[in-house]
């Protein structure tokens, strides 16, 4: 059942969108959000929000069925399509959530034949995954690619044939670091491994035009991406080529029974997929990433190690779960939303602050920060 622990144990908070990237759980109790994934601010985007209501007003709220019965809308082809050719993919199939896809991912490229080897921060998704599956699974360490390679070479000598299937993320989602993406293609295609690259926090942020830091390799056998993120809507995506396409169509149950994704989601998201590949996209990528470098500065000015990473996703490292939730608690208090991260989302003994930014961001939300951690700075 888990760590239940008081200093451990999770509660549900409501809260209510404010604008300008605040929320409340009282009418008086604005905060900065400085933990959501919202990393494009389109959330409150006029076009996102006009593109559900008009497919509301056509269509209903809901497809009411799965995609191979009757659900399949105009809506889902055209986000499919257009995302298809943004990816430079053959094909992409929509999933309500991300953690339906990448369990479909591993169903789709495991089986109890199979040996996975996966990152050891790889989300938690993906391992569900690899136990539906039933493949067999190896973690090697974090970012490390040595590792990889040699787990890998004394695979392929012991059993030549076997399935291999290497499981990573572009941009990890707790630390903000990413792998050497074009050197782990490399290394797959070389060890006839299949690659699974989930991108869920790269998409729309890094990489050519925001398509991810996995575009333009070839010997990617899927990405995993979701709408949740960058694209403010909801919802997520399996992007491959031929015939891997056809087999998922086929074949995954995660994508024949169950209701498709809402239309009204779709439409927004395809609207936020217009934006991030338009210039306004490559304008807030800009703001973000400049935001974010500032931010990454400033913390290592003030004595504490640089959060790794150049995306939205930045670590402040506070190792005891007190002092994460005292730091925690010490922003909220100024008015600023920082979530701790703790065990077991992350070892033991590396519980942190996670900040997840967003293009502009009011000066003193910094100010407070670093005035914050000066308090904790002791053992850093």
């Amino acid at each position: 059942m888990g760590d239940l622990s008081p200093h451990r144990r999770r509660r549900l908070r409501t809260f209510v969108p404010q604008g300008a990237g605040l929320l409340a759980e009282e009418p008086a109790s604005a905060l900065l959000d400085l933990a959501s994934n919202d990393t494009l601010a389109l959330n409150d985007h006029p076009l996102l929000k006009q593109s559900a209501i008009d497919c509301i007003a056509r269509s209903g709220v809901s497809s009411g069925a799965s995609r191979l019965v009757s659900g399949s809308r105009p809506e889902h082809q055209a986000l499919e399509e257009q995302l298809a050719d943004w990816l430079g993919r053959n094909r992409v199939f929509l999933y309500p959530s991300g953690f339906q896809a990448n369990i479909a991912a591993l169903q789709l490229l495991g089986d109890r034949h199979s040996l996975v080897l996966a990152d050891r921060r790889i989300h938690h998704s993906l391992l569900v995954g690899v136990r539906a599956s039933g493949a067999r699974l190896q973690r090697f360490i974090h970012n490390d690619l040595n590792d990889l390679q040699q787990r890998l070479t004394v695979q392929r000598r012991k059993q030549p044939q076997r399935r291999l299937v290497v499981l990573s993320e572009s941009l990890f989602s707790m630390e903000g670091s990413s792998p050497d993406v074009s050197a782990l293609v490399q290394l797959c295609r070389r060890n006839n491994a299949a690659l699974l690259l989930d991108e869920a926090h790269a998409l729309g942020v890094l990489g050519p035009g925001g398509r991810g830091l996995g575009h333009g390799h070839s010997g990617i056998s899927l990405i995993c991406g979701t709408f949740g993120k960058a694209f403010a809507s909801g919802g997520a995506f399996l992007a491959c080529d031929e015939p891997l396409g056809e087999t998922l169509l086929q074949s995954s149950g995660a994508f024949r029974y169950t209701t498709a994704l809402a239309p009204p989601l779709a439409a927004a998201a395809l609207a936020a997929l217009q934006l991030i590949a338009g210039p306004e996209g490559e304008r807030r990528r800009r703001q973000l990433l400049a935001t974010a470098e500032r931010w990454r500065i400033a913390i290592a000015a003030a004595g504490w190690p640089r959060p790794v990473g150049e995306g939205p996703v930045l670590a402040i490292k506070l190792g005891d779960d007190h002092r994460a939730n005292e730091a925690a608690a010490a922003l909220e208090q100024l008015g600023l939303l920082v979530v701790p991260i703790r065990p077991p989302t992350v070892p033991e003994g590396e519980a942190m602050l996670r900040l997840s930014l967003r293009p502009q961001l009011p000066d003193h939300a910094l100010e407070m920060l670093l005035q914050t951690l000066e308090r904790f700075a002791e053992n850093q």
